[in-house]
């Protein structure tokens, strides 16, 4: 559905994305994460169309961007990080006027407006004022007008910002259906949300592409050791220096913040003596009652894969 080939752009003599290459399938939800400056902006205009690209190719379900740009756009639903809105408009007036802009026929309108109000909760405030909105309807509005013509591709911008914690859940949760049929690019800086609903991340930084994988394979790429939370019912120093000498134990430390009997245990992510370490522990007559791994989590992959850069988004 996605393809890009050794895609560049030059801004004067300043290069902001230098040969970027990756496809999407149909029916994944990628995330497209990057720090400041590191040319997601760049790349997601350039895919739908708002920025010539300098060299390399991108194609949307088949057409170049260059080349195809008006059918590059009728495959394509996209809601930028700032959603441009005409605010004098009625909710319901101005997803009219974008279906039309967007070339839809007369029968199909009036349809897809309702499914679109529905699928993003805007029945409530479908007469209003868009000037009158709160920021979280406003965004909503952005995904409807996304929506409108039923694209087979999504190009998402931050779509959750300033959205309430029980309106991100219901946008993530739609974001997973919307996923079932389409391709989506979400681009977001709450990497939670990339988690819960991308299946792939691609990461970006100072231009280049710096990993393409699931979270799961990049965390074991990137972990070097095995960390355990622990739960144990002892005498407190006894069971700490009982963990420090076990065979295999790397580090030990007593998570005293997180209440008593605490215990993070790091070990060599190769050799798992969790069961050894259990049989320990019970045979001393303490009680075990909980253990856990503790995987690395986006955000830690993220810091350690890119270097914050400073400067505006490009």
């Amino acid at each position: 559905m996605i393809e890009v080939e050794q895609l560049t752009k030059y801004y004067g003599f300043l290069p902001a994305i230098s040969d970027l290459s990756f496809s999407i399938g149909q029916g994944e939800v990628v995330g497209f994460l990057g720090p400041n400056g590191a040319g997601k902006t760049t790349t997601l205009k350039i895919l739908t169309c708002f920025l010539p690209l300098t060299s390399g190719k991108a194609r949307v379900n088949g057409w170049d961007v260059s080349r195809n740009s008006l059918k590059v756009r009728e495959q394509l639903g996209y809601l930028p990080e700032s959603v441009p809105l005409y605010t004098e408009m009625t909710v319901e007036r101005f997803l009219s006027f974008a279906a039309q802009a967007k070339g839809m026929g007369t029968r199909e309108i009036k349809p897809s407006i309702e499914k679109a109000i529905d699928d993003c909760g805007l029945q409530k405030v479908r007469g209003r004022i868009i000037g009158h909105l709160s920021k979280g309807f406003k965004q909503r509005l952005g995904l409807a007008q996304a929506l409108l013509n039923n694209p087979p591709v999504l190009i998402l911008d931050e779509p959750t910002i300033g959205l309430d914690p029980a309106q991100v859940v219901e946008i993530r949760a739609l974001i997973r259906s919307l996923g079932q049929e389409r391709t989506i690019i979400l681009s977001s800086h709450i990497l939670p949300e990339v988690s819960q609903t991308c299946q792939r991340v691609i990461i970006i930084n100072r231009g280049r592409i710096v990993a393409i994988d699931t979270v799961s394979n990049l965390t074991a790429q990137i972990q070097t050791s095995r960390k355990v939370h622990l739960t144990i019912q002892g005498p407190g120093e006894e069971v700490l220096k009982a963990l420090k000498l076990h065979p295999g134990v790397l580090k030990t430390e007593e998570k005293t913040g997180d209440g008593p009997g605490k215990y993070l245990v790091e070990m060599d992510k190769d050799q798992d003596i969790r069961a050894d370490l259990a049989r320990s522990i019970i045979g001393q007559g303490w009680g075990l009652l909980e253990m856990g791994s503790q995987e690395l989590s986006l955000e830690e992959v993220f810091v350690q894969l890119v270097t914050e850069e400073p400067g505006d988004t490009v």
